[in-house]
């Protein structure tokens, strides 16, 4: 430990906790592709040069190959035997996963509603709307067709080509399944349905780089659905249980205060009626800290879609985030994601020789998935007033900056891209 007023040694490298030094970390993210999202807030976002993450649905987009279904049997034969056998543990998950495919409109929100009871732990009440469901069905109390759920038809007009073009501007486009699925209520086969084939989709129409992050729609943390999910994306804004992060998520109601993680993921979710100066005390509060990632989660804009904001507020408040700039490091949900691993497998080695400080950043990662640039602090020695970087073919000069351990340097390196020199020039 150093003594007040003791000077750092010279070639001592830390990864810093965010990218290019800054205090905390923020990540715009927006849930179901409503139109609304593209015609009215992106065009915010892009005046601003604020990068974001789209979670979409996939299934409304035209071009899109795969559309919702039920994997399973015959729905005739679930209808038939509803006639003489009761909702129980044994055939709830599979009378759920069907119920929006049973050829009528209307059905499709007992699917939601009794996933999410399920989900809550009310068994009897999910079962019982089941049976309800399939009474109805029975007795010809629906018309014939099909009707997905309001996310779905909220969705659609958007194409692969819009995205693609979204995508080279540097926004995420990332899953948010195929139907906007109630997954608690859903059995295995048709879970990975929704999530894998949303996936082939993303990875056709746009390549590899936007199969990182998913978010399991309605924001589910159910454990038995998380399981599944964390084996087809590296990334769940639901849930990423690493042992070096505290997540709070935007139902709490505690704030970030002190932990022994590295790092504390806090989001929050902004409604109709939440407050401006509210929603941008989630930023002061994120810039006053040197471990929290704020993630802004975000649904309808201007009247269209799950609790609306207005675009005009998203203006004044993503101003007010790019003036935090100096203190807040702003990116996608995946790039964060990828630094914090990046950082926690990083091993740094240094060596001195010659007035030469050699740096070495190294992981155990696979560089197709984690290929984020570090922002690598090393202190120089006192007389050092202008240094000169050098990775690879890259050749940086850096300014000298000064904290209460001594001068220092701060600089982007890419892991096991070969050996950083730092050198003094005049």
């Amino acid at each position: 430990m150093l003594c007040k007023g003791q000077q750092t040694a010279a070639g001592t490298t830390t990864v810093t906790e965010w990218q290019y030094g800054r205090n905390g970390a923020v990540s715009i993210t927006y849930d179901d592709a409503s139109r609304n999202q593209f015609l009215k807030a992106l065009p915010v976002m892009e005046q601003l040069k604020i990068p974001a993450t789209f979670f979409v649905i996939t299934g409304p987009i035209k071009g899109s190959k795969y559309q919702g279904k039920f994997v399973g049997r015959p729905v005739r034969e679930i209808i038939k035997e509803s006639e003489t056998v009761p909702a129980n543990d044994q055939n709830f998950l599979e009378r759920c996963s069907a119920a929006g495919y049973l050829g009528y409109i209307g059905t499709i929100s007992y699917h939601t509603q009794a996933g999410g009871m399920y989900d809550r732990g009310h068994k009897d009440r999910a079962f019982k709307l089941m049976d309800s469901l399939y009474t109805q069905v029975r007795h010809g109390e629906f018309k014939p067709g099909y009707e997905p759920c309001p996310e779905y038809k909220e969705a659609i007009g958007s194409t692969w080509d819009d995205f693609r073009k979204d995508a080279a501007e540097g926004y995420e486009i990332a899953s948010h399944s195929i139907t906007h699925a109630t997954m608690p209520g859903l059995d295995e086969a048709n879970i990975r349905y929704e999530l894998e084939k949303s996936r082939e989709d993303i990875l056709r129409e746009l390549g590899p780089k936007y199969t990182f992050s998913c978010e399991v729609p309605y924001g589910y943390e159910n454990e038995r659905v998380m399981q599944i999910a964390y084996k087809i994306y590296p990334a769940l804004r639901n849930r990423m249980p690493e042992p070096w992060l505290k997540e709070i998520d935007r139902a709490s109601k505690q704030t970030p205060g002190t932990t022994d993680k590295d790092y504390i993921q806090w989001q929050r979710g902004a409604t109709t009626k939440t407050p401006l100066p509210l929603m941008k005390s989630w930023v002061d509060t994120a810039a006053a800290k040197n471990n929290t990632w704020l993630v802004l989660v975000f649904h309808g804009i201007d009247g269209l879609g799950y609790e609306p904001v207005s675009s005009t507020l998203l203006d004044e408040y993503f101003q007010y985030i790019r003036s935090k700039e100096d203190q807040l490091w702003v990116a996608t949900f995946g790039d964060v994601t990828r630094y914090m691993r990046e950082r926690e497998a990083a091993k740094v080695n240094m060596s001195k020789n010659n007035g030469k400080i050699t740096v070495k950043l190294t992981d155990s990662l696979d560089r197709k998935m984690y290929d984020l640039p570090l922002t690598l602090k090393t202190y120089v020695p006192s007389g050092w007033k202008k240094v000169k970087e050098i990775q690879g073919k890259h050749i940086r000069q850096l300014p000298v900056k000064k904290d209460e351990k001594g001068n220092y340097v701060l600089y982007q390196a890419e892991s096991g891209a070969g050996a950083i020199t730092l050198t003094k020039t005049l």
